[in-house]
């Protein structure tokens, strides 16, 4: 179990020291599989860290570039969460019944039963092609799902190719709510991110392994087997735990090497959910006061970009 530890570092660094890493944690801990809670985050720290001192040491693409692919992913997944669990049934052929999301019809697929009216795809697919699409590195496929994201969100009233049951999902615009694809903003930014990656060189954009897919998968399986549909609590709090995680690791990367590429995502997304809930404050339920959602929303920006200057004057003194 300690070899998953190594995960949090860069490969270089795995190759060099991670042998003595793991003799290091055997010895403090014989017997045990797993260091106590305190060494696992002291570890996890220790590789976030690590990885985003490689990315900032790799001269071959400037930091904003490589902030723009960032947020491009951030959004595209962001995009994604609400569909996974449709994403998954039409892979499957699964009924979901009473458990689609927000569908007035069974799924609104051929196989289901009862009463149905037909669509052709999953609006799911869109972001999923795009987000596939660049962790390949391949701005220029992105491009075209990202705006077929915008003409089906603007566009689906008496439409069966998507059709707009769920694309209008029930949802409340705070922490960890999805946003659907009839908000704009999202799909907007998106493809404004993925038309910059286009038109710059895209041949210096980082290429990610598929490996990254399998938390989607992941992500999918939950939602689509369990029936966790976008709207219910547990899926909230956990798209709203994973939006701290990723939060705290921009923190921490930004701590480490004061570098601002990681403020850019933040700033999109944080841009994004504000917009949401400043057009439309009063949906179908709420679990924080909206004054409180913004403070949250807005708070790291400032932090993350004092964070920066600071780690850059205290470089600069060394």
């Amino acid at each position: 179990m300690n070899r998953l530890l190594l995960a949090a570092y860069p490969e270089p660094y795995r190759s060099r020291q991670g042998e003595e890493l793991l003799t290091c944690l055997a010895e403090a801990y014989p017997g045990r599989s797993w260091p106590p809670p305190r060494e696992v985050a002291a570890l996890v720290r220790a590789g976030v860290q690590a990885r985003a001192r490689a990315t900032v040491d790799d001269a071959t693409r400037p930091w904003w570039l490589d902030g723009i692919h960032l947020t491009a992913l951030a959004l595209a997944a962001l995009a994604l969460v609400p569909y996974l669990q449709d994403v998954w049934h039409w892979a499957l052929h699964i009924d979901p019944g009473q458990h689609a999301i927000a569908f007035h019809f069974s799924g609104w697929y051929p196989w289901a039963e009862g009463p149905t009216r037909t669509r052709l795809l999953p609006y799911g697919l869109l972001p999923l092609g795009c987000l596939i699409a660049l962790l390949r590195g391949r701005p220029w496929i992105a491009l075209p799902a990202a705006a077929a994201m915008i003409w089906a969100g603007a566009t689906s009233h008496g439409r069966t190719l998507f059709g707009d049951e769920g694309k209008a999902g029930l949802g409340y615009y705070g922490l960890g709510a999805p946003i659907t694809a009839r908000d704009l903003a999202l799909s907007g930014a998106l493809c404004a991110a993925c038309t910059v990656l286009a038109l710059g060189r895209p041949s210096r954009l980082r290429r990610r392994s598929f490996r990254w897919l399998a938390p989607v998968v992941l992500a999918m399986f939950v939602a689509g087997g369990l029936h966790i549909i976008s709207v219910s609590p547990a899926f909230q709090r956990g798209l709203f735990a994973l939006e701290v995680a990723a939060l705290i690791a921009a923190w921490a990367a930004t701590a480490a090497t004061g570098d601002h590429r990681w403020l850019i995502p933040v700033a999109a997304v944080a841009i994004v959910r504000t917009q949401a809930i400043v057009v439309q404050p009063d949906a179908f339920m709420q679990s924080l006061p909206d004054l409180v959602v913004l403070i949250l929303l807005i708070a790291p920006l400032p932090a993350l970009a004092f964070t920066a200057q600071r780690r850059q004057g205290q470089a600069l003194a060394e």
